[in-house]
């Protein structure tokens, strides 16, 4: 399964950037959204980055790929509402 992955820029370069995220350091490719200062949050899709993303939205994200990991996992029933609050709250308000 190909799905992008939050990634915070630990060392920033003109194409390439060293980032952090659920995946560990990886080397990540700028050129689609430029370089971006140490800090900044990116949705890294095979390799490179395809967007800038607030904090917010790289907690969310990971927190929705955590529990697609609770769903394959087959560990037994999944609070599928605790990991994707934002969800929740949107179908009742």
């Amino acid at each position: 399964m190909c799905v992008g992955v939050p990634v915070r820029v630990i060392e920033s370069g003109e194409f390439m950037a060293r980032c952090e995220g659920r995946n560990g350091i990886e080397d990540v490719n700028m050129m689609l959204i430029g370089p971006q200062p140490e800090g900044t949050w990116v949705l890294n899709f095979l390799g490179s980055a395809r967007e800038v993303l607030s904090e917010e939205d790289a907690l969310k994200i990971d927190k929705a790929l955590d529990g697609l990991a609770a769903l394959m996992g087959n560990d037994g029933p999944v609070d599928v509402d605790s990991y994707f609050p934002d969800l929740v709250k949107h179908e009742q308000g």
